[in-house]
Parts: C-alpha cells; sequence; structure tokens
C-alpha cells in the first residue's frame, strides 16, 4: 500500500491500473507479534462481536519459514450466532501462502476449509481430496489476500486486477483505491485511506461481493475498519480497538 502512480488502461477492467513496484527489499508493513482487536458493529451502530487478527511464527512448511496469520471472529444478534476462525502459512519473501485452513459455524451452515498450496506447482490439494491448478506462483487465500493489501502502492485513483487467489474460480480479484479519508475508530480519528476489493464467492455473496478496508496511511497499513456483508445480519463493520504497531507509525 504505498507510492506509484497508474499506468496503463485495462479495456478488461475499463479502469486504469498501476504496475508494482520491484519491492522485494522493502520491510513488510506487519511483523510476528502483531496483534489487531476489532469490535463489530452493524450499519445500525449496534455493537454485535468482537474479532482479532495476528501474526504468529515463524513456522516452518515443507521447507520454507512462514508467517502464521491468524482471523478470529464471534458474533451474535438475538438468536443468531456466527464463529470464524481462519489461519493462513504465509511465505515473507515469495507474498504467497502455503497452507490454508478456515471454519465457520452459525446456526444456518458451516464451513471448513484446509489446503496445502504448492507454488512451484501451480496447484493446490485439499484435505477432502479435492484438487486444483492455480493460475499464479504466488497464490493467496482470503486472509492472505489481505496482508497481501497492506504490501501495495496504495495511491487513490489506482486500480488492480489480481488473478492471484488459488482457487480459479474466484478470481479475477479486483481493487480500487479510491481515496484518502479520516476515519472514526474507537482509538479516535485515523488517517486512513479507503480501498474497495470486489471478489467471487458465491458461498457468501450472490456471484460478487465488495469488501470495503480503511488502511491506516502510514507505513504499517493497519486495517483500521472493514466494512463487509454478512448472512442474516446483513452490512457488518469491524473498528479497530487495539493494537500494537511500532511508535514510529503515524496513526493520528
Amino acid at each position: 500500500m504505498l507510492l506509484l502512480a497508474a499506468v496503463a488502461c485495462l479495456l478488461l477492467l475499463g479502469v486504469c491500473a498501476a504496475t508494482l513496484p520491484d519491492d522485494s527489499s522493502r520491510r513488510l508493513p506487519f511483523f510476528i507479534g502483531e496483534r489487531l482487536s476489532y469490535e463489530v458493529r452493524l450499519a445500525s451502530g449496534n455493537q454485535i462481536g468482537q474479532s482479532t487478527m495476528s501474526v504468529e511464527g515463524p513456522t516452518d512448511v515443507r521447507g520454507t519459514s512462514t508467517y502464521v496469520l491468524r482471523f478470529d471472529s464471534r458474533v451474535r444478534l438475538a438468536l443468531f450466532t456466527g464463529e470464524s476462525k481462519s489461519e493462513s502459512w504465509f511465505d515473507p519473501v515469495r507474498k504467497s501462502s502455503l497452507r490454508y485452513f478456515k471454519h465457520e459455524r452459525s446456526i444456518l451452515s458451516h464451513d471448513d476449509v484446509s489446503v496445502d498450496m504448492y507454488p512451484d506447482q501451480k496447484r493446490w490439494q485439499a484435505t477432502d481430496g479435492t484438487t486444483g491448478i492455480s493460475p499464479s506462483d504466488s497464490s493467496l487465500d482470503e486472509l492472505s489476500f489481505i496482508f497481501f493489501l497492506r504490501t501495495l502502492p496504495l495511491t487513490p485513483g489506482t486500480s488492480y486486477r489480481f488473478d492471484k487467489h488459488f482457487d480459479t474460480t474466484r478470481n479475477p480479484v479486483l481493487i480500487r483505491v479510491v481515496r484518502r479519508e479520516v476515519t472514526a475508530t474507537p482509538l479516535g480519528e485515523l488517517h486512513t485511506v479507503l480501498v474497495e476489493m470486489r471478489v467471487r464467492d458465491p458461498k457468501h455473496y450472490d456471484g460478487e461481493g465488495v469488501i470495503r478496508f480503511n488502511f491506516t496511511d502510514d507505513d504499517c497499513r493497519l486495517p483500521a475498519r472493514i466494512e463487509s456483508m454478512m448472512p442474516v445480519v446483513g452490512k457488518a463493520i469491524m473498528s479497530l480497538k487495539a493494537e500494537n504497531a511500532p511508535a514510529s507509525c503515524a496513526k493520528r
């Protein structure tokens, strides 16, 4: 999320898309030990739950040292309860996932996913025996995609198209950097960059879903606010209430 101008107009997207810089030597904006806590509210303002995102590790996966990205969320609204747990084993050098696990439960449905990705072979295999071909040698899953966004140049007016989800049916992922704005959070008003992400997810959305992120406008690119749709409850908003980012980040 940092600083490049838009360059070419992709006819397929109908918008200008930016090229990515050679950032192989740039420090990642997140670190082992990072922990972010959120309150979850409806658009009406009613609080319905809480969630956390964290980075642990390092953990070895098939000879590669990885960061373990975690997301945990619990919500409750009247008789509706839901929980979601995700883990992604992320190669910080290649910026790709090697393994992904997701567990979701609610009174309406349940979903368990456990997948190993093999970037060099451009393939993936789930524990239930399902296999597939990946379009990229640096594939991502739902969780690692959020962390990947934090590494991009986030210049307002820039758009990206990525065919990086390990499951080809979930591509393309379209990213639009909308604008800079001040975002209210439990931590106070934060200077952020609004980013819109369009994803294909038939399980959770009617064909295509839109997720909006407000990343802090600093070197840490903390997800200060995340807005998305949830089954039954509708629009849900995660707002950052606690973090342990380095003091060098200008979070105000």
